[in-house]
């Protein structure tokens, strides 16, 4: 089959779980198109079964600001016709879906019937999407999209009570590759926490976009609580707009020498193979996809009990869930896991076993039965 994945290409989630489903599919023998405006950063050049195709909007002193969607819309009909797509699937709903329906509508003056599916990831309808400038168009091309899913049942219960959905919406978790995440660090991960933790300090940590919703300044807190009870460094990888306050904090809570600042990293693999612990105390997330990849790494995780992060942390098993805010529990929680060796072995082991519930190969299948559904109703 030939799918076009409409995708954001940065490290969110959205992007990232997009990325790792079309490498799947083409490992499976379909043909995948990524279209975005720039190449994902988790996707890897000459890989078999896969191409990327680039939206370029038309730059003129007229617009303010470009006219992305436009120019995704003339992508996807290009892409389509030339490339003779199956079907697309658009993650995120802004602007993709919306794009996704121009497109199919614009097809079919050319006799071409191209069905898309739309996945929804959290923001495009918890925060962007609500928006009174984007919310009759968000429901207009989720009711429109022929097939609609969710990550979450969390995130589907949100859809419904800020939209007036009228389409089906199935929910779909998200999904990790275990094959890319170590239980048993190697050589080089050993080195690496000795560098961080030269004399074997509990090594903690969180990987973020470094919003406000993700609550940098408990985790920063829920690390200074658990620092006065056993030794331990904090590694933040990830940048945004609470960078700033997050030094701050750190440097009046004196913690500064013990916390790690990253930036931005490739693969949070490598954090998570070296980690005891993490920590994701978000205000809302609609999955938790960084907790899922702890987890498969074998890190117990320490979260907020909001949104979707129930479904994926599995609370006395898998780590711990308490109220957003409560960072004296969640640094308590902390150090039930953090007493002794025997004790965190056993999270540790937990972990993985829990994740074990999103593997690829139980996900894949879902999204494969939407698409043949969709193929084989499709009027050509």
């Amino acid at each position: 089959m030939k799918i076009g994945i409409v995708l954001y290409p940065t490290f969110g989630g959205s992007g990232i779980v997009a990325t790792e489903l079309g490498k799947a599919l083409a490992e499976k023998g379909h043909e995948i198109h990524f279209i975005s405006y720039n190449h994902p950063v988790k996707l890897e050049h000459f890989l078999p079964n896969i191409r990327y195709h680039e939206v370029r909007p038309f730059n003129y002193p007229l617009f303010d600001y470009q006219p992305y969607e436009l120019a995704l819309t003339s992508k996807l009909v290009d892409v389509v016709r030339y490339e003779n797509l199956d079907l697309l699937h658009c993650h995120y709903a802004i602007p993709h879906a919306s794009a996704a329906y121009f497109a199919k509508q614009i097809l079919k003056t050319h006799n071409i019937d191209i069905p898309f599916i739309t996945t929804l990831h959290g923001t495009d309808i918890t925060l962007v999407g609500k928006h009174p400038s984007f919310e009759p168009v968000i429901t207009f091309s989720i009711n429109e999209s022929d097939a609609v899913t969710v990550v979450s049942e969390s995130l589907k219960r949100d859809t419904l009570r800020h939209f007036a959905i009228t389409n089906e919406i199935k929910v779909i978790p998200n999904f990790v590759e275990h094959s890319h995440y170590c239980m048993t660090p190697g050589k080089d991960d050993i080195a690496r926490r000795d560098a961080i933790s030269p004399e074997g300090q509990y090594i903690i940590s969180h990987v973020s976009n470094f919003r406000k919703v993700k609550r940098l300044g408990d985790v920063v807190r829920i690390f200074e609580k658990i620092r006065k009870k056993v030794p331990a460094k904090l590694i933040l990888a990830g940048d945004g707009p609470e960078r700033y306050k997050v030094e701050q904090l750190c440097s009046e809570l004196g913690v500064c020498q013990d916390v790690e600042m990253l930036g931005n990293v490739q693969t949070a693999a490598e954090i998570y193979c070296i980690s005891d612990l993490f920590l994701l105390p978000s205000e809302t997330e609609s999955f938790g996809l960084a907790a899922l990849e702890a987890l498969a790494s074998g890190v117990p995780v320490i979260s907020s009990n909001s949104g979707g992060l129930p479904e994926v942390n599995k609370h006395g098993f898998s780590g711990f869930l308490s109220d957003v805010g409560n960072v004296d529990e969640m640094a308590e929680n902390a150090l039930k896991i953090l007493k002794d060796k025997e004790t965190l072995d056993r999270y540790k082991q937990q972990a993985h076993e829990h994740s074990l519930n999103f593997t690829i190969d139980r996900i894949l299948p879902k999204y494969e039965a939407i698409y043949e559904r969709l193929a084989t109703a499709r009027v050509i």
